[in-house]
């Protein structure tokens, strides 16, 4: 489309096309009161019957996790051994080789996409995840200096990741100060600020003993290998106190969604709740990149593709967290069963999945554009 201007003037050009949200529908749902001036709940039928059948999806990639693999199990076997009345070898297998690992990949998935989700809906941009605005970075570089460093413990680590992560949204909203949280300003600084502490950690790296170098270099590429209780206790922790905050403050994001002035007209201080969810999404990147290393790609897909299948009007977070733990505990068992005696960190498989899915929303977002 061409444009006219006036002699004399020049033309500035507009700034490159950045992918944003899919504009929500509105749909129609049952709404339930509980009673005289109490709260009213709209109930759309569509998101319910998403989160069910992601919920059964992820019963059913957890059944097979813990039932194949080198050494089969009946679901009879890993009933038995869960409840503390199995064999000794099933007890081994089940609760000390494939429990932990399986509830660390369902809290990392599950934080993962509900900390993209918020991002995505404050911004309004497909790509505000913390992936790209460099907030997983930030978590990576406070956790690889108790590594390396520090030779903290797992509880360590993860409050050096979470003090990476808030270290890091501070500095963006410091370069953001003055001019609001536009997603596009956001999206690009974030890059930048990814990209620099990308180099500190390889300074790091540079920095550590061979041994630690191997170690901390495998750790970035995110695994799910060797995790233990440990591990899967202190992110099921960050999940049990974060995620039910994140639950309650849907509605007002929704709120938020909408606008500064709208959420403003229907009660909502959009500062506060912008800050307070702004620290909880840091902290659920920041515990699931320390428990696991940076995991990619999670944080940008959930959110997205939950919210297309539920077509929800607001970010729809319980079936974003569902997605999100489905997504990383399915890729795990891919990468366990089709690349076995290999011990693949499941990292590769969501790299390649989200690197895909990336090049897709790019070329849809461009058509869009230019028509």
């Amino acid at each position: 489309m061409s444009t006219v201007r006036k002699p004399g003037t020049t033309a500035t050009a507009a700034p490159p096309a950045v992918p944003r949200l899919a504009k929500p529908r509105v749909i129609s749902g049952l709404v339930v009161r509980t009673g005289r001036g109490g709260v009213s709940v709209r109930i759309q039928g569509r998101v319910v019957a998403v989160t069910a059948v992601l919920l059964a999806v992820l019963v059913v990639v957890m059944g097979v996790s813990l039932t194949t693999g080198d050494f089969a199990l009946s679901v009879g076997e890993v009933l038995r051994a869960l409840t503390g009345s199995g064999d000794a070898g099933a007890d081994f297998i089940v609760n000390t080789l494939r429990m932990p690992r399986l509830v660390t990949a369902v809290c990392v998935g599950a934080a993962l996409a509900v900390s993209g989700g918020i991002l995505q809906t404050l911004t309004g941009n497909a790509l505000g995840s913390p992936d790209f605005i460099g907030f997983t970075n930030g978590s990576a570089v406070g956790a690889l200096v108790v590594i390396i460093v520090m030779h903290g413990s797992m509880t360590q680590i993860a409050l050096g990741a979470l003090i990476g992560g808030l270290a890091t949204a501070a500095l963006v909203y410091l370069l953001m100060i003055g001019r609001g949280l536009q997603g596009f300003r956001l999206v690009v600084i974030g890059i930048g600020v990814s990209a620099l502490l990308l180099a500190v950690n390889s300074y790091l790296i540079t920095r550590a003993t061979w041994q630690e170098a191997l170690e901390a270099q495998a750790w970035l590429i995110g695994s799910l290998n060797n995790r233990g209780w440990t591990h899967a206790n202190a992110i099921g922790l960050a999940v049990v106190v974060l995620l039910p905050l994140a639950f309650v403050l849907a509605r007002r994001l929704s709120m938020v969604e909408m606008g500064d002035l709208t959420a403003t007209a229907l009660g909502v201080s959009v500062t506060r709740t912008r800050a307070v969810l702004l620290v909880i999404s840091v902290a659920l990147a920041a515990f699931a990149t320390a428990v696991t290393g940076p995991i990619w790609f999670i944080a940008l897909a959930a959110p997205q593709l939950a919210r297309r299948l539920t077509g929800a009007s607001g970010p729809a977070l319980v079936p974003t967290a569902l997605m999100g733990a489905v997504l990383l505990t399915a890729s795990d068992l891919a990468v366990q069963r089709l690349f076995a005696p290999a011990l693949l960190p499941v990292g590769t498989a969501t790299g390649t999945i989200g690197g895909l899915y990336l090049i897709w929303l790019l070329v849809t977002e461009s058509r869009k554009s230019r028509a």
